[in-house]
């Protein structure tokens, strides 16, 4: 489920090169042990090994250049704890464990002495500490900093319970020598006092910290250029109960071990979206249930998972162990090895089906089997402290999509996809192993409708990746419009969750004062509590339906209840939408789609377009209006080109051609394949009130044609799943030739036209005389039906739901048709006209025309 990728090794990077240059004129040295000792900001290794001649030395690995360099050397064996080397490598700042000789090895006492020493070149020692408790050291690593002076920051973490900042002023000496300014009188600054737990983010450059003072208060202190520094967040936390000895993993040494502690192991993860996230778990013992919390800062809610371990499967004796946190951004990883693994989604925790549950071989990470030791460092990497590996983390995106099985539970497979639509950046390999997954399983699960998925998720990320403010009002899951959840959507197997309330953090300072992080998180917390006082915040397709539905009916009966001024609106909203997807590369689609005019599908466009911009425009105003208006317009784009795009992989993967539209033949079995999937495309989009692209319908009634027995190809029409658009219409007449059974299809379809469309095509000359003779009183009634003169049933043509197809033309014809009516004949007399003689003339006429008269 997790791969991991090495990105640095102890024996490789370290070992080989150190031994070369070891002096080894006493022969050999032994076996080289290095021990890593910190992990700076951009991922620079520092670490230690016992030398020749029983010395210790310092060294660092730069994963960019991929070389070691040596930085200091104590000429007598030391014990070194925490060691932090400064930004400009000039700096190196140790603790050192005091040690006694007993027995050959080395003891630690309780001792510490730190210091500060010059290396460029190596130079001048300052004692900094000698306390009787460990202390952990490490420089700050500022991105910018506008300052002339040459100065460094150290921060000094005392396990008594204390951190002080030391501001370290250099000066350069005979051109190169970098050597400090007054190393007697260093300013100094009390950061934090009376912490139980602290957690360094080197990545970041921030401090948190866990205090009893205030409840088991955390806090969080920004460390910025130029020695400025404040306490941004306190946040209450619920863990007051719990033991809080155990500091992961400022204090523990990353030689020491890790698990069997009894202490609360805790840490703090963010995202520059926005996200908080506070993660801690009580040590875990064999035979009982494994429990952890995870607190979602940025969602004021936290969720305590309890897992039931299997029993008996280890001695009574193992040691107690912690589970691994592991930051993905999207997502935090909870892994226990031989047991389990969590993936859980820390931006949609709504549901626990959005989060991925492995037990067994599913959940094995191969790199981290029982008794590991691994910590969280720089740029989001886990260090093994017994192997000496470090790694960067991903998901595997195979194993993501095996999940898709159909043996696997429905929770699993919508996990799945939301994980690979979401998370994964689908890249053109894994989009076609989804499209084939759904094709392979087009009927509706149980739990969810999968094409509903599909679309909703892939909207969510292009919309997220544009503005992350659309979070929280953009539909994201189908499964939120059933009225009632599925058990197996609601619940894991063996897996209890608490969820629980939380505490609003206090963030210092003014909106306008806060940059950064800092900024959009309290954006985030805002909107929360804006959406928790609100209803329904998220967009939901009921806000269309209605509107919708109403459209229609007004549309059938050629009324026109809204203003034209709304109207016009609907139509703008629309060719906006369109004009965008013109833009894209049509000229290379295969599916032929925005080919013709579709009335109904461009009203619902405009409609979303509408309805979408009214909602942001309630709970986003600070986007303003012209972002809103580019956002929406970019959805609607989007869907109709998802659902586009959707038909390209299927039709391509089917190896279908023009000749699909060519209505003379019967459909193959891959033809009835792509009806298959249009036709629950249909469905999926019915059921979201959701547009799709112009020539949809004319598309999905050709293979409905040719792949459907005619009685029942009729009775999807009955039933308004197909619909008879106007160049159906059209190319049936064209396509079939004029056998009985062809000419009796036609009839029976073009009855179930709208009258005046029928009518228009009786009299545009489109049906021959012997085919006129097959519904002569149905021609009869529609006349009597519709008295005015034949000609203006074809100017009336636009009026019913086909739009016209040349708009200009149709334009002139009737401004010509008014004129028309409005000039005076020449032939009629002003004079009243005799209806006797009329009638009498008319009579002559028809008898004489029969032959019963001599004209």
């Amino acid at each position: 489920m997790l791969r991991l990728n090495p990105t640095f090794d102890t024996q490789k990077d370290v070992v080989s090169s150190v031994l070369a240059k070891e002096e080894t004129i006493r022969g050999n040295i032994g076996v080289l042990e290095p021990r890593i000792l910190n992990v700076e900001r951009y991922g620079v290794v520092l670490y230690s090994w016992r030398g020749a001649s029983g010395t210790t030395r310092i060294g660092k690995y730069d994963p960019h250049k991929t070389e070691n360099k040596l930085l200091y050397t104590f000429d007598k064996q030391v014990c070194v704890s925490s060691c932090s080397l400064n930004k400009e490598e000039t700096l190196l700042a140790v603790s050192l464990s005091q040690t006694t000789q007993e027995g050959g090895r080395l003891k630690p006492v309780s001792k510490c002495l730190t210091l500060l020493i010059e290396i460029h070149p190596i130079n001048n020692t300052k004692v900094l500490k000698a306390v009787d408790c460990r202390v952990k050291v490490q420089f700050l690593y500022p991105k910018t900093c506008s300052t002339t002076v040459m100065e460094s920051h150290l921060l000094l973490v005392a396990e008594d319970g204390y951190v002080d900042q030391y501001h370290i002023t250099l000066t350069r000496q005979e051109g190169y020598r970098v050597v400090m300014l007054n190393p007697e009188c260093l300013g100094r600054d009390r950061v934090a006092e009376e912490f139980n737990l602290v957690q360094w983010d080197s990545d970041t450059q921030r401090l948190f910290y866990l205090t009893s003072r205030e409840k088991h208060t955390l806090k969080c202190v920004q460390f910025y250029p130029e020695r400025n520094f404040e306490t941004v967040v306190n946040f209450f936390t619920h863990i007051s109960c719990l033991i809080i000895s155990y500091a992961q993993p400022f204090f523990c040494h990353f030689g020491e071990e890790l698990n069997g502690k009894d202490g609360l192991r805790l840490e703090v993860f963010t995202d520059p979206v926005g996200t908080m996230c506070v993660c801690y778990s009580q040590p875990v013992r064999w035979n009982k249930d494994a429990t952890y919390t995870i607190a979602f800062v940025h969602r004021g809610c936290s969720k305590t998972f309890t897992v039931s371990l299997e029993k008996g499967s280890a001695p009574a004796n193992e040691p107690k162990v912690h589970p691994i946190f592991i930051h993905l951004g999207y997502y935090i990883v909870v892994y226990l090895a031989g047991h389990f693994l969590h993936l859980i989604n820390c931006r949609q925790q709504d549901l626990l089906c959005y989060s991925l549950f492995l037990s067994g071989a599913d959940g094995h990470i191969e790199a981290l089997g029982s008794g590991c030791e691994v910590i969280s460092v720089s740029g989001r990497r886990l260090l093994d402290v017994r192997s000496g590996m470090m790694y960067t983390t991903e998901l595997n995106h195979h194993f993501v999509l095996q999940l898709l099985s159909s043996d696997r539970p429905e929770a699993q497979q919508l996990a799945a996809l939301h994980c690979s639509l979401v998370y994964l950046q689908p890249n053109p390999v894994i989009e076609l192993k989804i499209i084939n997954w759904i094709s392979e399983n087009v009927m509706c699960f149980d739990a969810f409708d999968q094409i509903q998925e599909f679309i909703l998720a892939s909207l969510y990320r292009m919309s997220y990746q544009q503005c992350v403010s659309l979070d929280e009002v953009l539909q994201y899951s189908c499964v939120f419009e059933k009225k009632e959840l599925p058990v197996a959507l609601t619940a894991i197997p063996g897996v209890k969750c608490t969820p629980e309330l939380l505490c609003q953090p206090l963030i210092k300072g003014k909106a306008k004062s806060l940059h950064g992080y800092w900024e959009e998180l309290h954006h985030v917390l805002e909107r929360m509590r804006y959406f928790e006082a609100v209803q329904g915040p998220r967009f939901r397709t009921a806000l269309i339906k209605e509107d919708w539905t109403k459209h229609q009916v007004a549309m059938q009966n050629q009324e026109k209840k809204k203003s034209p001024r709304y109207n016009r609106n609907i139509e703008e909203n629309t060719k906006k939408v369109l004009s965008m997807v013109d833009t894209w590369r049509c000229d290379r689609r295969v599916v032929p789609l925005f080919q013709e005019e579709d009335l109904q599908q461009r009203a619902l466009v405009g409609l979303m377009v509408d309805k979408l911009r009214e909602h942001l425009n309630k709970h986003l105003p600070r986007l303003g209006k012209k972002k809103i208006d580019l956002l929406v317009l970019n959805y609607a784009a989007k869907l109709l080109e998802l659902v586009w795009h959707l038909l390209e992989l299927m039709w391509q993967k089917l190896e279908l051609g023009p000749w699909v539209l060519c209505l003379k033949q019967q459909g193959s079995s891959e033809e009835w394949a792509m009806f298959h999937v249009m036709f629950r495309i249909l469905e999926a989009t019915k059921g979201l009130c959701f547009p799709l692209p112009p020539g949809y319908s004319t598309l999905l009634s050709v293979l409905g044609i040719r792949c459907l027995p005619r009685h029942t190809f009729l009775q999807y029409v009955d039933h308004g799943l197909l619909q008879l658009t106007e160049p159906f219409v059209s190319r049936l007449m064209t396509d079939l030739d004029n056998s009985d059974a062809n000419e009796q299809l036609k009839f029976s379809i073009l009855k179930r036209l709208p009258e005046v469309t029928f009518l228009f095509t009786v009299f545009s000359g489109n049906l021959r005389h012997k085919e006129c003779g097959y519904f002569p009183e149905y021609v009869r009634k529609l006349l009597e039906k519709y008295p005015e003169n034949r000609d203006s049933i074809s100017l009336d043509h636009g009026k019913t739901f086909f739009h016209p197809e040349f708009l200009p033309l149709n334009y002139l014809a009737k401004i010509l048709a008014d004129r028309e009516k409005q000039a005076l004949n020449p032939f009629e007399s002003e004079e009243n006209v005799d209806a006797r003689f009329v009638e009498e003339t008319a009579l002559k006429q028809t008898l004489i025309k029969l032959g019963f008269e001599v004209k």
